[in-house]
């Protein structure tokens, strides 16, 4: 694909500067473009390679220096944001899959929309609604009575159990299971574990998106419930009766134990630990390997095991680190304190 930077400039609404009539070929990292390509700068960490880098076009903050007169510049206020735009104007990929493969099983009581398109090896169970413009990649299963809504694209290798409903615009990747049995077990007069039966669903709401290998256990009772505009990194496990609020984003290696309610537009990180039967409130973010063990009731930034606000817990940190030449001055100070006693004992005695 090829396009010019000034139409570019236009879609981003930036200021350029230098050759308007230059075409661009691909968008690339800083390090890694070459001639023909755009690229950003948004942070000081890669301004390090602002004078190697081959590319023919940047995207900068107003009021960068301009030192290299074989560049071309677009200023822009958030130059990352630029970049992401610019991808998705220009690099939003169509994934090739049409008609009906001859290896899908689709039972004849499920219910397949207009130009949808399906797979090898897939498996449509009985009763299942396929909406219009969906697309269902090879060996995915959906059991029966599964109701996936339009303009959906399930990747390969998707397992979604029975009764589970997903909505429109969903993207759900490779690997990912729907309406696995939630972990729900008793102990009897013997001490045996024994399994308490799931009967519940999973409801995932409008512009949703899962990444590969995450696992969303159906409800004991009810349903579990992603709501609309929700984004989950890869392998995360969000357990039975969990309620993900909108527009919220999960990071990889996330797991959210049963029956807590996650409020809407919060950040949780990568590897956080979130106990159940618990409340976070809405704009709330958690950072990279906290623990949650009660519930947030004040939006805020939250870290540490167990979970602190930001700079509290950063305090405590400072002082965890400094607890060696803590200890230190605690022994100093006994000594000191025993030098004292023992010399005004003497002054006593004499």
């Amino acid at each position: 694909m090829s396009f010019k930077l000034s139409e570019a400039a236009k879609i981003i609404g930036g200021d350029l500067v230098g050759d308007k009539d230059l075409i661009i070929n691909n968008l690339a990292k800083i390090d890694e473009a070459c001639k023909g390509d755009i690229t950003f700068l948004y942070l000081p960490a890669y301004e390090k390679y602002f004078h190697s880098t081959k590319a023919s076009a940047i995207l900068v903050k107003p009021g960068f220096n301009k030192t290299r007169s074989d560049l071309t510049y677009i200023e822009v206020k958030d130059p990352n944001k630029a970049f992401s735009k610019l991808l998705i104007h220009y690099f939003t990929p169509d994934y090739l899959l049409e008609g009906i493969d001859k290896t899908a099983q689709i039972h004849p009581s499920a219910s397949i929309g207009e130009n949808a398109a399906i797979g090898k090896n897939v498996v449509v169970s009985a009763g299942c609604k396929i909406g219009e413009n969906t697309k269902i990649f090879h060996n995915t299963v959906l059991l029966e009575n599964v109701e996936v809504g339009k303009d959906t694209i399930i990747f390969q290798n998707v397992s979604i159990r029975e009764k589970c409903k997903i909505g429109n615009r969903v993207i759900i990747n490779p690997g990912t299971v729907i309406g696995s049995d939630g972990f729900g077990f008793y102990v009897d007069e013997r001490e045996v574990y024994q399994k308490i039966p799931q009967i519940g669903i999973v409801i995932i709401e409008d512009d949703v998106e899962l990444g590969s290998n995450v696992s969303v256990d159906r409800a004991a009772l009810g349903a579990t419930i992603i709501r609309r505009g929700v984004k989950v990194d890869n392998l995360v496990q969000i357990a039975h009766n969990v309620i993900i609020g909108e527009d919220t984003v999960i990071s990889a290696l996330t797991g959210i134990s049963g029956s807590t309610k996650i409020g809407k537009h919060d950040i949780i990180a990568g590897q956080v630990g979130i106990v159940g039967h618990i409340e976070i409130a809405d704009h709330t973010i958690i950072m990279a390997k906290s623990g949650i063990s009660k519930s947030i009731t004040k939006p805020g930034q939250y870290f540490g095991t167990p979970a602190k606000e930001l700079k509290t817990a950063l305090k405590l940190e400072a002082h965890f680190r400094n607890l060696p030449d803590y200890a230190d001055k605690l022994k100093q100070l006994e000594m000191q304190i025993q030098e004292l006693t023992e010399e005004i004992k003497r002054l006593k005695e004499n």
